[in-house]
């Protein structure tokens, strides 16, 4: 299982600049217009797509084929994935908190004298980082199904329709006058850890159903 994460980590750290600049270049977009907290979660979605690249090198390098004639199962090869998404989720959520925060200083969005203001961040990260999950491990499922090619363009669609239902479900909720108090929204918070755990199992075993009906060695 180690083998197989650092494998996808040592091959993406061939783009770890691409990546920075990308970051730096989103941070110029989204903190002077719509302050730290948006580019906070732009950056953990943008890093955990990163998880489409690992299967181009894997197509690429035919590792998938050579994977199933070594002792690797299927059920290591598919969770190490989501260890990966977990990873890179991370990184960009950390990253943008940092870049984000210093940012924010810089154009004012941020008051460093205010600790409210600084407490808020963090937060707005976990939120992030369980947003970059939620739409990261939507695409895995895809990509096992269709190859990267395909999957690509239905990995966009993945990620727009899980905004869409949430926007849609937020909107009938205020239609009937639900009102979203700061008390519920600690809620919504405290509860969305454990909606993220269990998407990410039910993605997980869709994954490895999927993958374990492959039969790579005469595909």
């Amino acid at each position: 299982m180690k083998s197989l994460i650092l494998k996808d980590l040592y091959n993406i750290g061939h783009n770890a600049k691409s990546m920075f600049f990308m970051l730096f270049v989103f941070a110029l977009i989204f903190v002077p217009f719509s302050g730290p907290e948006a580019y906070i979660i732009a950056s953990g979605v943008l890093c955990s797509m990163m998880v489409m690249t690992t299967f181009s090198f894997d197509d690429n390098s035919k590792w998938m084929k050579y994977a199933m004639v070594t002792p690797v199962t299927k059920r290591d090869l598919v969770a190490s994935k989501f260890i990966v998404l977990l990873i890179f989720s991370g990184f960009g959520v950390v990253t943008g908190l940092v870049i984000g925060f210093i940012g924010g200083i810089i154009t004012g969005k941020v008051d460093y004298s205010n600790m409210s203001d600084i407490l808020t961040l963090p937060g707005i990260a976990v939120v992030g980082f369980i947003i970059a999950t939620i739409l990261g491990s939507l695409s895995i499922p895809l990509l096992f199904k269709f190859g990267t090619e395909k999957a690509r363009t239905l990995s966009l669609v993945s990620f727009i329709i899980p905004a869409a239902i949430c926007f849609g479900v937020y909107e009938i909720l205020i239609f009937f006058g639900v009102s979203f108090t700061d008390q519920l929204q600690l809620i919504l918070l405290y509860c969305s850890p454990v909606i993220a755990l269990a998407w990410n199992l039910a993605m997980y075993k869709i994954s490895y159903v999927i993958f374990s009906k492959k039969d790579l060695l005469y595909s």
